[in-house]
């Protein structure tokens, strides 16, 4: 038992090393050999760990959605006193990734998105992630939209909430937009969606704060 739980650390472990070295270089600059150096363990420790590099690959963009996810979910985990709409912002807001402090956090996340274009290995590793991240928007949706009596799709605005997401982590990564605007984009979509007056949001760095449209609290 000792063994496959120092195996799974490491595996971790290579994996952080494969994210800051896309964080610098992109994909592309990833190769075993550095991988192993950043990491600070033997190219046959990671041969013994990932058999090829694509393995090692899939194994780091699972772990960091992974990582993404579980901030995510925990957001849409409410007390009693917190709505649905609420919860939804706070997790729509999460896998934005729009905060200072996960920036390369969605650096590497778009390097991998990029490279899952090509990659059908990884294109199934995203499509995985996203699943359950958008079956639990759908419920919320549905929910906050029950509350307010608003006739929706849930399960199509969940999709275009989540694509949102996604492109607004892009225009605030090449600076089309600053993470604010990004912040505004999201509550002004979340307003529209569940009919509610548009007031301005808590700016990403105050996530915590994150109020949904119409939220009591």
């Amino acid at each position: 038992m000792p063994r496959q739980v120092d195996h799974v650390s490491r595996r971790r472990h290579i994996a952080e090393a494969v994210c800051r070295l896309a964080d610098e270089r992109g994909l592309e600059g990833v190769t075993l050999r550095d991988v192993a150096a950043r990491a600070q363990v033997s190219m046959g420790a990671v041969q013994r760990c990932f058999r090829t590099k694509e393995e090692m690959l899939v194994f780091a963009l699972g772990h960091i959605g992974e990582r993404i996810g579980e901030r995510a979910q925990a957001r849409l985990l409410r007390s009693p006193a917190q709505s649905a709409g609420t919860a939804l912002g706070h997790a729509a807001a999460e896998i934005s990734l729009l905060r200072e402090e996960h920036r390369a956090e969605a650096r590497v996340w778009l390097a991998f998105a990029a490279q899952a274009a090509v990659s059908a290995t990884l294109a199934e590793t995203l499509k995985a992630n996203y699943a359950p991240l958008q079956e639990a928007f759908a419920r919320l949706i549905s929910e906050a939209a029950a509350d307010r009596a608003v006739a929706l799709d849930p399960h199509l605005e969940a999709r275009a909430l989540l694509a949102l997401a996604d492109g607004l982590t892009v225009h605030v990564l090449i600076g089309h937009l600053a993470p604010q605007e990004a912040h505004d984009v999201l509550h002004a979509h979340l307003a529209r969606l569940l009919e509610q007056p548009v007031t301005r949001a808590s700016g990403p760095e105050e996530t915590d704060a994150y109020r949904a449209p119409g939220a009591a609290g």
